[in-house]
């Protein structure tokens, strides 16, 4: 039987990209990402919710990620989950949601003009009709 781990999120970079090299040279960027969602509860008032994503990106892509992407910056991240569990040093359990990204959109502008995950462009905007959903 097959089976799928697939995540694909929208948010906004909760830091600036860390980018370092394996012992092998490969690199890897790490990144977090806050997913926002807004509903109204059963009393109509409006809440809301932060997700927060821990975001691993290898090779070319992570690269680029740390070169076109910042703190503030919105992109959509595709990829594999993966939930980490572990202690920390205060004796209390720990939990991490972590996207292994395979693509990296980048949809708004900063600075000198959008850039894409899988490369660089111009003057060009995201159209949502692009998106893979």
């Amino acid at each position: 039987m097959a089976t799928l781990n697939k995540i694909m999120v929208i948010g906004n970079l909760g830091g600036d990209p860390e980018m370092r090299y394996t012992p092998q040279g490969t690199p890897v960027t790490n990144f977090s990402v806050a997913v926002n969602r807004v509903y109204t509860n059963a009393n109509g008032e409006r809440q809301e919710e932060t997700q927060w994503f821990r975001v691993e990106v290898w090779r070319q892509l992570a690269e680029q990620c740390n070169q076109y992407l910042a703190k503030g910056r919105k992109a959509y991240v595709e990829g594999r989950f993966r939930g980490r569990t572990w202690q920390g040093a205060d004796g209390q359990p720990r939990f991490s949601s972590e996207i292994i990204a395979d693509r990296v959109i980048f949809l708004d502008r900063a600075g000198t003009g959008p850039a894409r995950g899988d490369a660089p462009f111009d003057d060009e905007t995201v159209d949502p009709e692009e998106l893979p959903f």
